[in-house]
């Protein structure tokens, strides 16, 4: 596989939160994609820049009433997103 871009990989951890919401089932199937060092950095820059929002202590959600529509997936992500 190739090396990801950061943006890349934030719109791959903005999908996969789309899909799982739960924080502990994000890292559980992000684990084969992403290094965990990444995925909690991405994390941290999503919640940062408030396209993704914490509710309650284990739950991630896109805040789509700040970003509108999540982010195109790039041709070269398509088949990592779709294999989540």
């Amino acid at each position: 596989m190739e090396e990801l871009s950061s943006e890349d990989k934030l719109v791959l951890l903005q999908h996969a939160i789309s899909k799982y919401e739960d924080e502990n089932t994000l890292l559980e199937k992000l684990k084969t994609v992403l290094p965990q060092k990444d995925v909690d950095r991405g994390i941290a820059t999503l919640i940062a820049t408030q396209r993704v929002r914490r509710i309650g202590p284990d739950v991630l959600q896109n805040n789509v009433s700040h970003i509108g529509e999540l982010p195109e997936v790039p041709q070269h992500i398509r088949q990592i997103v779709e294999s989540l």
